[in-house]
């Protein structure tokens, strides 16, 4: 009832004309961007994040979040219509979302993928809720050594549950930390990796990062495999969305597992990309209608949409809760946080439950929005990529640019976006996860911070992490993740002989 209560109070800060009106354009902006090829929801959050520095929290957060879930819906509408997954997570829509629309059912493809999207987001926000009420509680446990712990948890969960090899993220980690570490030092005040660059003095902003390696990097990446359009083109007839409404019962096994499967992922590091592949795998294996996937199967759109959504979803939970991002996008969010002068973690329930039940309120509205949006736009957007990419391309370049730009209205930042981008270019060549980069960066100095006040509470021994049953669970868990890779390669090794 508490937890009620609070989500009652949290309609009460969104649901306002501003809020409302914030939540169309942030939808609309979204659906643009997963449309677009070489953007994503990671680089269209973050090049909206420097306009949002001026706006209330809440406001700010509001409008971030809409146009994540608008995205989605975005990726979603290219994979069927064009073959073309504007977004990572949206790859496995394309199995069987493009074959459905082929056979002259697009309407019907678009309203499945549509509306399992909408049941998992609203799983999703219903677990946020209530689980909320019991971080609220957990808060008020911790201190320094259970901060750290919480961040080396994070950290060795992306290594591993995050799905790429071991070592690949463990770079990928390292290297966010150095990054991380460029400037001045927060307690000893000496300048660190600045190479007697002016600039680097004031440190690297993650803004400028997320911009070149999901931004610039992602489009070098489109332009060296050619785009080549065949689109469909789709009128959304209520004869058919009506079709495919009644056509959901059927697939309730599907649209629950995938649920659950896309929660899971978006709790832990493993993200919508993830939990797409995986509920898909999963559909195929279990469900009634295994044979006809790839063809043109509702079940197969059905089930990577409802995770990709539930895990995004989910993923705001562990970011605002933990201060540990689930997702790609919600590791720029979390920067985003930072920078309006809130503290990601257990503390930011008690402290400021205004924003954070608003956002959960507005998690509500904002994806009954964005169905019915994206189901009466997709004519709309679906005819921008009729334009050449000759033109689309530059235009991505430039926005690119003007966000790296307002960050601090600095020449060198537009150069340290064209290397991130180069970073970003050679990450994805060479299967390096960027998501893990992204978290070090934003929490590594938080992580280092902690680390240093425990020690000084214990005089330098480390035996503070192990010290009340809380820390020594987390640091446990976090060691047997860190570990699991290892174990497992092993588990094989032996299944094998």
């Amino acid at each position: 009832m508490e937890n009620i209560g609070a989500l009652l109070h949290g309609f009460t800060v969104a649901f306002t004309p501003f809020h409302i009106g914030l939540m169309i354009v942030g939808v609309l902006l979204g659906i643009l961007v997963g449309v677009l090829p070489g953007l994503g929801a990671p680089n269209g959050v973050s090049l909206l994040l420097p306009l949002t520095f001026s706006m209330d929290p809440v406001a700010a957060i509001i409008l971030l979040t809409s146009m994540y879930w608008g995205a989605l819906f975005g990726g979603s509408t290219t994979s069927i219509l064009f073959n073309i997954p504007g977004e990572p997570s949206s790859v496995a829509t394309t199995f069987d979302g493009y074959p459905l629309a082929q056979k002259g059912r697009a309407t019907e493809a678009l309203a499945f993928a549509f509306l399992s999207a909408g049941f998992g987001a609203l799983v999703g926000v219903i677990v946020i809720t209530l689980l909320s009420g019991w971080v609220q509680r957990f808060a008020l446990k911790f201190s320094s050594p259970e901060f750290f712990a919480v961040y080396f948890l994070a950290f060795s969960s992306f290594v591993g549950l995050g799905g790429a090899p071991m070592l690949k993220t463990i770079v990928s980690i390292g290297i966010g930390f150095a990054l991380a570490a460029v400037g001045m030092d927060s307690v000893s005040g000496s300048l660190r990796l600045t190479f007697e660059f002016d600039q680097l003095i004031a440190g690297v902003s993650f803004l400028v990062a997320v911009i070149g390696l999901f931004g610039i990097g992602e489009l070098i990446l489109t332009i060296e495999e050619g785009l080549h359009l065949k689109g469909i083109t789709a009128k959304v007839s209520p004869r058919d969305v009506l079709r495919a409404m009644a056509e959901m019962p059927r697939h309730w096994a599907t649209l629950v597992r995938s649920a659950l499967v896309g929660v899971w992922m978006g709790i832990t590091p493993g993200g919508p990309t993830a939990a797409s592949f995986m509920s898909y795998g999963l559909g195929k294996r279990f469900s009634s209608f295994r044979n006809n996937y790839g063809k043109g199967e509702p079940d197969g759109i059905i089930a990577p949409e409802t995770a990709d959504h539930s895990a995004g979803t989910a993923a705001m939970l562990p970011m605002l809760a933990l201060g540990i991002p689930g997702s790609a996008t919600a590791a720029v969010m979390l920067g985003g946080l930072m920078i309006w002068g809130l503290n990601p973690g257990p503390m930011l329930f008690v402290e400021r439950p205004d924003f954070v039940w608003g956002l959960i309120a507005s998690m509500y509205m904002g994806n009954v929005l964005a169905v019915v949006l994206v189901l009466s736009t997709v004519p709309l957007f679906a005819s921008i990529l009729r334009i050449p990419f000759a033109i689309i391309g530059p235009a991505i370049v430039v926005i690119c640019f003007i966000g790296a730009y307002t960050v601090g209205s600095r020449i060198f930042d537009l150069w340290l976006a064209l290397g991130f981008g180069l970073l970003g270019y050679m990450f994805k060549k060479l299967n390096y996860p960027i998501a893990p980069l992204i978290l070090a960066m934003v929490i590594g100095d938080k992580a280092e911070d902690a680390f240093r006040q425990s020690l000084i509470m214990s005089k330098g021994s480390m035996a503070i992490f192990w010290s009340n049953p809380l820390v020594t669970s987390l640091m446990l868990l976090a060691l047997v993740l860190l570990a699991w890779p290892l174990v497992a390669r092993l588990i094989n090794r032996r299944s094998a002989h």
